[in-house]
């Protein structure tokens, strides 16, 4: 015990301060996309071929970020003229359509459901599926669980059981095989229920989008609730998400 207690006054408080301060990520992180109006036709046509993902549409000048796996090669390849990418991790929607973007994206809080916020506002209990994931958006969303994120001093938690839980939490690509597993997860679940989807393969199909043995995103199974892009969505893209669409 003494131990213990000698090991905590070393280590001191390390709970981030956020969302109540600001918090700064390191320079080399991608958050969210933004498209130069004024760049030239060729730059635009140049990085709408070459993204591994399909996610840039050089006419009307739009990133899919429910596609793109923000690698980056779009603003190397442009030298950042016709797309670059800023340090805001804020990125969740309630809309898929809102992923489509120039770099505008509107605030998550002013579309979330009402309903929601009263129902789960004090205590929010998910059951995560990852459904043929890499383990890169599971590993960015158990880290939650962690002294600096301590998703539970928000009263959310995640659960073993969808019949303990008030929604659920998707990731990876949905894979033949994992389809029925999940619709099952789905069905356990008591309503009133939400569906959240986190990453580019539960919103897409990410990297396997196209094949027949992945779904064309969890949309096209099941009402989603909330989006939470990224390959992985950092995990104060989740925490962001998560306490502006129910808290």
């Amino acid at each position: 015990m003494l131990n213990t207690l000698r090991n905590r006054f070393e280590q001191g408080y390390r709970t981030s301060a956020y969302p109540k301060e600001p918090i700064e990520l390191p320079a080399r992180y991608r958050g969210r996309p933004v498209v130069n109006p004024d760049a030239s036709g060729d730059d635009a046509v140049q990085c709408a071929e070459a993204c591994p993902q399909a996610a840039i549409d050089a006419e009307n000048r739009t990133v899919d970020m429910g596609r793109c796996v923000f690698c980056g090669y779009c603003e190397r390849l442009s030298d950042g003229r016709f797309v670059s990418f800023t340090q805001d991790f804020e990125l969740g929607t309630a809309d898929r359509t809102h992923l489509i973007t120039a770099g505008d994206l509107p605030d998550l809080a002013d579309h979330s459901e009402r309903h929601f916020r009263k129902l789960f506002g004090r205590s929010l209990q998910l059951r995560q599926v990852s459904a043929a994931g890499c383990n890169a958006c599971e590993a960015d969303l158990n880290v939650l669980a962690t002294p600096f994120f301590d998703l539970a001093r928000f009263g959310i938690n995640f659960v073993a059981s969808p019949r303990h839980a008030d929604g659920i939490v998707v990731t990876g690509p949905i894979s033949r095989n994992m389809k029925t597993a999940l619709m099952e997860t789905y069905d356990a679940t008591p309503a009133p229920k939400v569906v959240i989807a986190v990453g580019a393969c539960a919103i897409s199909g990410g990297p396997f989008y196209g094949s027949p043995e992945v779904s064309e995103g969890l949309e096209s199974l099941l009402p989603v609730d909330l989006f939470i892009p990224g390959c992985p969505p950092h995990p104060l893209t989740n925490l962001h998400a998560l306490l502006t669409f129910f808290k």
